[in-house]
């Protein structure tokens, strides 16, 4: 049994699964080269290209739902596969981010918190009215059922005589439902907006606000969001009275936003914590996954974990919409056949074509490497498939030594982004409790945000260091289910250096994706500060001097 499905909207992908089991996967913007794309016809064409098999079901996901683009799709894939395509649109978003972290948990019986800006829209005689921003599902090995919904009103619509309430708490009818002005990821993206960056970079946000201190000014009341705190423009949403602040923010006249990044994400992490709390309560399961866009926030996700400590976590690794063709996939795979797929063992299964190889450079080993990081020199590593998710584990990483204290400014440079975002760090496993609060034993995904452990105010790693004296850490080790290669890298150095630590981050330039070929990394290498790469599957050093 083959099932393939593809989403509509931004870091649009396609997934193909064969007997319960991801045999494709591919995010369009790592072939287009254009960051968040939302249209995947060079991913269906790789796709096609592969001559896999016989398609037995072909899924359109699009949160929106509008029929005029499903025709257009629908077309385009006959001519590709000759399949009939399904839309499996209405009222299935958060669904399909729920199946994903569902299924990958690995738990028997568990609750799934699902926050999320865009979810599906809720139409009324053909008209959208509604959109749900979160969601609670309670799920088992063989059924998922929603038992909370929160719809926002779309744009400036007003619930005259709870319309709209009562049309949804028709159609979910077993479901406890919601109708506020905004959700919970829209009053985050108010801060976004008032710093100047697209509402989808809402992780910039979590960065500021580490340099804040809340503002002493509730977001929301009992109901939800205070409506008239925030307006709406052009689908942005901000706050009231803050116009002549917008487009001021920089690296001199800071302070303000990041109090209002710190404000938000103070709040707005409450408020998902005070629903898993209630959820917890009234069911009596302690098992949870966090996924949607706002399961990328790995401070409110080390938040939960310290205020529930009784709960069992499980943080979906490709928590945006990322992952959504992958649990629409996985979800039509279990309605039809009654088995349950398999589960990710990592986030290593990006398409890559094993031919492409590079031919450039000298032999070079996983030693090397470290000697050369000793040398406080910056080394990106390329090999192997790409992660699938929006974190570097170590495929295709940029690594530095997290000792120096110029770190942050030396990879800035090179990555070409803010400055006052934080980098992440990878760190031997068995080391995790020796400097950073072990809040979770392993975090083999950098789900989680970690507190150093500071000894008399020393700060052995500067440039994996926040302002607030924490780290998003990825651990590895020889006892985890996928052994990173950044394991043996760790322990060269840590043999020579004592250190178990390094700094770890993205290999790609600000606003681009993740480097999908060998021609991107060269790319990167020859456009930025870069000092080499390591291929590690031809086992090649490649320097600036190799390719001038």
């Amino acid at each position: 049994m083959r099932v393939v499905a593809f989403s509509i909207t931004h870091d649009s992908s396609v997934c193909s699964i064969k007997d319960g089991k991801i045999e494709f996967f591919c995010k369009e913007e790592r072939l287009s080269k254009v960051k968040r794309d939302k249209s995947p016809f060079l991913a269906l064409e790789k796709l096609k290209s592969l001559n896999l098999g016989k398609i037995d079901r072909l899924l359109y996901h699009t949160p929106s739902n509008y029929n005029s683009d499903y025709f257009v799709w629908s077309e385009y894939t006959r001519k590709l596969f000759n399949v009939p395509l399904e839309n499996f649109s209405f009222l299935t978003h958060h669904l399909c981010h729920a199946s994903l972290a569902r299924f990958n948990s690995g738990f028997k019986k568990c609750l799934v918190i699902v926050v999320d800006r865009d979810g599906s829209l809720f139409f009324i005689n053909d008209q959208p009215y509604a959109r749900e921003t979160e969601s609670v599902f309670e799920c088992d090995e063989n059924w998922i059922s929603p038992i909370y919904k929160n719809f926002s009103m779309l744009n400036n619509l007003k619930d005259e005589n709870n319309f709209t309430e009562k049309n949804i708490k028709e159609y979910f009818r077993d479901t406890e439902i919601s109708v506020t002005s905004l959700g919970i990821v829209q009053v985050y993206e108010a801060a976004t907006t008032l710093i100047g960056e697209d509402v989808l970079e809402n992780g910039k946000t979590m960065g500021l606000s580490a340099y804040g201190k809340p503002i002493n000014d509730k977001l929301f009341d009992d109901k939800g969001p205070i409506r008239n705190k925030f307006k709406i423009i052009n689908g942005k949403v901000n706050f009231y009275g803050s116009k002549n602040l917008e487009g001021l923010f920089s690296k001199n006249n800071y302070l303000y936003y990041a109090h209002v990044a710190k404000q938000v994400q103070k709040q707005t992490q409450e408020r998902v914590c005070d629903l898993i709390k209630k959820y917890v309560k009234k069911t009596g399961i302690k098992n949870v996954c966090i996924v949607g866009g706002y399961g990328l926030n790995v401070v409110a996700n080390s938040y939960y974990k310290t205020k529930l400590p009784s709960v069992n976590f499980y943080f979906e690794p490709i928590a945006d919409d990322t992952g959504i063709s992958i649990g629409a996939a996985m979800l039509k795979y279990k309605d039809t056949t009654n088995e349950k797929p398999v589960k990710n063992k990592s986030t290593f299964f990006h398409y890559y074509d094993k031919k492409d190889k590079c031919n450039l450079g000298k032999d070079s080993s996983f030693e090397e490497v470290s000697k050369l990081l000793q040398q406080q020199k910056s080394v990106a590593l390329f090999g192997g498939n790409p992660e699938a998710g929006p974190r570097a584990l170590g495929h295709r990483s940029i690594l530095f030594d997290a000792r120096n204290p110029k770190a942050k400014d030396i990879v800035n440079q090179i990555k070409q982004r803010e400055w006052y975002r934080p980098f992440a760090g990878v760190i031997l496993e068995k080391y995790l409790p020796k400097f950073f609060k072990p809040i979770v034993k392993q975090s083999p995904n950098m789900t989680i945000n970690f507190q150093y452990i500071s000894y008399q105010g020393d700060h052995l790693f500067p440039g994996i260091l926040h302002v607030d004296n924490t780290s998003r850490l990825q651990t590895v080790g020889y006892k985890s289910s996928y052994i990173s290669p950044l394991a043996d890298i760790l322990e060269y150095f840590f043999q020579d250096t004592k250190c178990p630590v390094l700094l770890n981050t993205s290999f790609n330039l600000a606003g681009k994706p993740l480097v999908q070929t060998v021609e991107d990394a060269l790319n990167v290498l020859k456009n930025s500060t870069l000092d080499a790469i390591y291929f590690m599957n031809e086992e090649k050093l490649v320097t600036k001097e190799d390719i001038k």
